[in-house]
């Protein structure tokens, strides 16, 4: 086999990826998209133009040669605190194809945050947006090491000013499909961030068993993602989905309002959309009365939280497409069970991806039958092997082929699996483990009620009941009439002792920049 090649076998269920000796992601991904006559095609569109498979592929090597201008070498660290942009494209590409380690960090951090993972990482370049000079230059500044910072823009010398000088031929550095490609880091919302390390077969598996295999994506497709590119999720639907299969994506680089994605989506027509649950909930209250043309869409995508079986019916009612709710993790880079096409299951996960296994064990790692809350552990072709410089949680986290998703699920007998909260999320109400998201999703399905999350709290008497926060679709309505309306609401469809004790109005639930709530900040 050629060096860099692969093959893949379909006729074997799952399918069979091989990958050759000497093998670098960059050749999948990118460069053979021109020798399979694909250069012209558009790669990706955003406000700013459209940015062809062949201009991908002459960017990414001359943003390779500026990474070992700069003095990077192969296994080196590059992080990027880039919004989405063509340069995000090719500094990930750039950096992966001379061998170097891209890292994207999430955009909304601040100093301290960037700080702990220039220097958990041994980094030897930050490259970053104008937008977030002020957090990661203070970062650099408070480690007395501003040399190692690159602003894409901006005067003097930047990587955009590099690009323009650097030559357009790069070889390809030598890897192994089982070789360190990039690193992603944890949000930090329960601590510091923990660097999750993935190999170069890790997109390619991904793309290929859930893009291609489960969505059914060709090179006809085009994908639109709400997630940004920093993100696990939104790094697998905008830039490797589409380079794997041949397809293309469109972008916005924005805040992902309600608004701005439906004009996204009449502008771009994109056929595959990729949000979290509490933008489709946004999204059919910002319409009112108003008509938006969904029409290009063939199926949308949710991740990041549980989605509620009233957004998916309403959202079907609205628009005629299907919403299909799944599970994903940095650790696995992206989704690994989820509904098919056509066939939701409303309040199910889904169903295990082709290629990946999954089962529910309890405390001591035995398995238990359908029906049963547990712990939900995942083997799969994209699992990342370890954490960075953390081998505690490392142990903790990847057990042999298992890995522990730290998520609470059951399965009934059809194999649908159903999220019923994180491990440490689950509420023991008189000695009986409580589901939050149950009594969320009771919530939700109030018509007054956009949002809502159940944290526990102490009672007086020293035991943990439910507690709602609520976040309504008239704002005006909040009261204690509302709050016995949500509380009669509740008794209806749950057992006595899941019904919230307190509800609380709030004008937004604090979240990850995935879209998770965190719901450690409303425990106090």
């Amino acid at each position: 086999m050629r060096d860099h090649t692969l093959t893949v076998d379909s006729g074997q269920t799952p399918t069979v990826i091989s990958y050759a000796d000497n093998f670098n992601c960059s050749w999948g991904l990118v460069d053979r998209h021109l020798e399979e006559g694909r250069g012209d095609k558009v790669f990706s569109r955003s406000a700013t133009g459209e940015l062809t498979y062949a201009q991908l592929a002459e960017n990414q090597n001359r943003c390779g040669n500026v990474l070992l201008g700069l003095g990077l070498e192969p296994g080196d660290r590059v992080l990027m605190v880039v919004m989405d942009c063509f340069e995000f494209f090719f500094l990930f590409c750039g950096a992966i194809k001379a061998g170097i380690v891209p890292v994207p960090l999430n955009t909304m951090w601040k100093a301290k945050d960037y700080q702990f993972t220039f220097e958990d990482s041994g980094c030897k370049a930050v490259v970053y947006s104008q937008a977030f000079a002020a957090e990661v230059e203070a970062a650099l500044e408070a480690m007395g090491r501003a040399d190692m910072g690159l602003a894409i823009e901006g005067e003097g010398r930047s990587l955009s000013s590099l690009l323009a000088q650097a030559s357009s031929d790069l070889e390809r550095a030598p890897g192994t499909a089982e070789g360190d490609a990039f690193w992603l880091y944890s949000s930090g919302s329960t601590g510091n961030p923990k660097g999750t390390v993935h190999r170069h077969r890790d997109m390619v598996a991904s793309a290929q068993h859930y893009a291609h295999d489960t969505l059914g994506m060709t090179e006809d497709d085009i994908c639109f993602s709400a997630p940004k590119l920093f993100f696990a999720y939104g790094l697998g639907c905008t830039f490797y989905f589409p380079a794997w299969n041949g397809g293309s994506s469109a972008f916005f680089s924005g805040p992902p309002t309600p608004a701005d994605m439906f004009d996204c989506i009449e502008r771009f027509r994109p056929t595959l959309f990729f949000a979290v649950p509490t933008l489709y909930a946004a999204m059919l209250h910002a319409l009112k009365d108003e008509e938006r043309d969904l029409s290009s869409i063939r199926a949308c995508v949710s991740g990041g939280e549980p989605l509620p079986a009233d957004v998916l019916r309403r959202w079907q009612q609205k628009f005629g497409v299907d919403i299909l709710d799944s599970i994903g993790s940095t650790e696995l880079a992206h989704i690994f069970i989820g509904n098919r096409p056509g066939a939701p299951k409303p309040g199910s996960t889904g169903l295990p991806v082709p290629g990946y296994e999954a089962k529910i064990v309890d405390a001591e790692g035995n398995e238990l039958p359908h029906g049963e809350d547990g712990r939900l552990i995942v083997k799969g072709p994209s699992a990342a092997p370890r954490y960075w410089n953390n081998p505690e949680k490392t142990a903790a986290t990847m057990k042999g082929e298992w890995l522990d998703t730290g998520d609470t699920f059951s399965r009934d007998a059809e194999g649908y699996y159903y999220f019923a909260g994180r491990s440490d999320d689950m509420l023991k109400v008189g000695g009986i483990w409580v589901s939050p998201f149950e009594i969320e999703d009771t919530l939700v399905d109030h018509p007054k009620v956009l949002e809502a999350a159940v944290v526990g709290r102490t009672d007086d008497q020293g035991m943990i009941k439910p507690e709602a926060f609520v976040v309504l679709n008239e704002p005006d309505d909040a009261g204690d009439e509302t709050a016995a309306e949500l509380l009669a609401h509740c008794k209806q469809s749950l057992a006595k002792y899941k019904y919230p004790r307190w509800i609380n109005f709030a004008e937004d639930l604090p979240k990850t920049a995935t879209g998770k709530i965190r719901r450690f900040v409303l425990r106090g």
